[in-house]
């Protein structure tokens, strides 16, 4: 029974085997990087962003100039202040640094997730583009041989950049 088995299965492969070797199997590769500079929403975000970052620095700078005004009041001051005055804007100029500080660093966690907000729904269209123009045109991989992880393609390795842009109308 066991032998019967065997000899149906190398049968099944013998036959089917030029079947699965016929079959043509095809991978594409786009550079990610070049397609997303093309994009018009890219281009939107950007601005955002930029206008965004702006705002941030804007107040940054007002905090910096409020600071400044404090330390040089503070200064110039200084003798003539009593102790407990003294230290209460010590304590006050401290506290200030460490919002500045707080502020800066809270800006730029910020503008980063922004950022990713902005960019996240372009990538998600540049993926969808790229699955349908895999699928329509019938590869089996698509590489991004935008990053370091691609060492070679092949010449028979196809660019879809040009049927995503299509796809994408750009």
């Amino acid at each position: 029974m066991k032998n019967a088995l065997k000899l149906l299965l190398i049968s099944v492969l013998l036959v089917a085997g030029p079947a699965l070797n016929a079959q043509e199997l095809k991978f594409g590769h786009i550079n990610s990087s070049r397609l997303l500079g093309v994009m018009p929403e890219r281009e939107a975000a950007q601005l955002q962003l930029q206008r965004e970052e702006r705002s941030l620095i804007n107040e940054l700078e007002n905090l910096q100039v409020e600071y400044q005004n404090k330390l040089q009041n503070y200064i110039e001051s200084q003798d003539t202040l009593t102790n407990v005055v003294r230290q209460l804007r010590e304590s006050e100029l401290r506290e200030m640094q460490n919002r500045i500080q707080e502020f800066q660093a809270n800006a730029q966690e910020d503008l980063q997730q922004r950022q990713m907000e902005l960019i996240q729904p372009i990538f998600e269209k540049i993926e969808k583009a790229i699955a349908e123009v895999a699928r329509e045109r019938g590869y089996i991989y698509v590489f991004d041989i935008d990053g370091n992880s691609i060492l070679y393609f092949s010449e028979q390795s196809e660019d879809v950049l040009p049927y995503v842009r299509e796809k994408l109308g750009i």
